[in-house]
């Protein structure tokens, strides 16, 4: 993990609990998680609030898929010493934060959510007309402030999401970040810096802001963000004060865009439980073969001698994530002379996917046998997030005026 802890080095994200994970979950987001937790502070959650937003009804899935996720997130390398891991549920600061929020963002930011009229177009089937489903992007921004996340791993279609929360962090900056008496509290902050640095600080922020010198501001920046003796508080208060602003309470996330193979399902379509088309990381290899085997090709090929088009069969896809140069090289020429069959088309990738998910799933029979190593990492990450959670919230109530003691 870095060194660097600050603001700009955390990152969260965090996974609803609404059934077994499945490849598109591994290669979508988790092994994306596996490098992330060895270069920046992560904090990766399990959703099981959101989870309510459209399984409020039967609520039976939930509890069993929170301990399932957490086995095989543990199973495929998540590494609770490199990363806080923890249940939404365990840290209440969310709902906290989640209401005060609530209080000051106006309903269109809601209501223009891309996703909110997509999901109720998809999910027909639901009744999502209810507040917890209009809200839910307002509970994934206190998710994320929080904590004071600087990053978000992202796909491009949920950075509507993470701009959102820039948002309200940026409404709650501007209405309650300037306190009463903010120089003064930020010149007791200088002297935490220590005698050398607090004057190096005095110095960047006189460069700042009588000569706008950006190389000061950054070196300031620094210099802050990398002390180790600041509370929070005091470090969002010194940035402020540097930049000649209120003191930043919450964070403004950056969305870190990543890089998200589309994993077809075995029909085709985006891999999805929805879908019944998945293959789920803790699965037997027969069941996953069979899977594969009978899973449909391009439709054009309705005899072996039929040519096909590589494009027009989820195979293919898979092919572009399990397979190297030369075997999708054989794919094409074989594919579109006729000169292999779809089975033998398939065995490479049947192949790739037993030989990924082997590891996976003796870790899974591992862990699922192990309880207690489940309860201890879920305890000392609880404790980690709700010390970050208090922290923050001890913040936002004194910047609203709603500590009375």
């Amino acid at each position: 993990m870095s060194s660097t802890t600050g603001p700009n080095r955390r990152v969260l994200s965090g996974m609803r609990p609404t059934g077994g994970l499945h490849l598109g979950h591994l290669h979508g987001a988790l092994n994306n998680w596996l490098r992330l937790q060895y270069e920046y502070d992560c904090f990766f959650f399990v959703a099981d609030w959101h989870a309510l937003t459209t399984h409020y009804e039967d609520t039976s899935i939930i509890a069993p898929s929170v301990r399932e996720m957490l086995v095989e997130w543990l199973a495929v390398g998540i590494n609770p010493s490199a990363a806080t891991i923890f249940v939404q549920s365990d840290v209440p600061e969310h709902a906290e934060l989640h209401l005060l929020l609530s209080m000051i963002t106006p309903l269109g930011w809601l209501e223009r959510v891309p996703t909110y009229k997509d999901q109720q177009e998809k999910l027909k089937e639901r009744d999502l007309a209810t507040y917890g489903f209009l809200g839910y992007p307002l509970l994934q921004s206190a998710d994320i402030l929080m904590y004071r996340a600087g990053h978000v791993p992202v796909g491009e279609d949920q950075v509507a999401h993470v701009e959102i929360t820039r948002e309200v962090a940026r409404r709650f900056n501007h209405l309650y970040g300037r306190e009463a008496d903010f120089e003064q509290r930020a010149e007791r902050a200088m002297r935490h810096l220590g005698g050398k640095q607090s004057r190096l600080y005095a110095d960047f922020r006189k460069s700042y802001q009588e000569r706008g010198d950006e190389a000061a501001l950054e070196s300031g920046r620094a210099l802050v963000e990398n002390h180790p003796r600041l509370t929070m508080a005091d470090r969002e208060r010194l940035l402020g004060y540097l930049e000649g602003v209120g003191r930043t309470i919450l964070v403004e996330p950056e969305a870190l865009l990543t890089h998200t193979p589309r994993v077809p399902g075995l029909d085709g379509q985006k891999m999805s439980k929805s879908y019944g088309n998945t293959i789920g990381l803790g699965e037997a290899p027969e069941a996953v073969e069979k899977k594969l085997r009978t899973m449909q090709t391009d439709p054009a090929r309705v005899r072996r001698t039929d040519p096909g088009e590589p494009e027009k069969c989820p195979v293919w896809q898979f092919h572009q994530i399990y397979s190297g140069d030369a075997v999708q090289s054989w794919v094409q020429e074989g594919c579109r002379s006729a000169g292999i069959g779809c089975i033998e088309c398939k065995q490479p990738v049947i192949d790739a996917v037993l030989k990924e998910l082997q590891p996976i799933r003796e870790r899974i029979i591992e862990f699922t046998a192990s309880p207690g190593t489940v309860d201890i990492i879920l305890s000392e990450g609880r404790d980690r997030a709700r010390d970050a959670a208090r922290e923050t919230m001890d913040d936002v109530r004194d910047a609203m005026g709603l500590e009375y003691r």
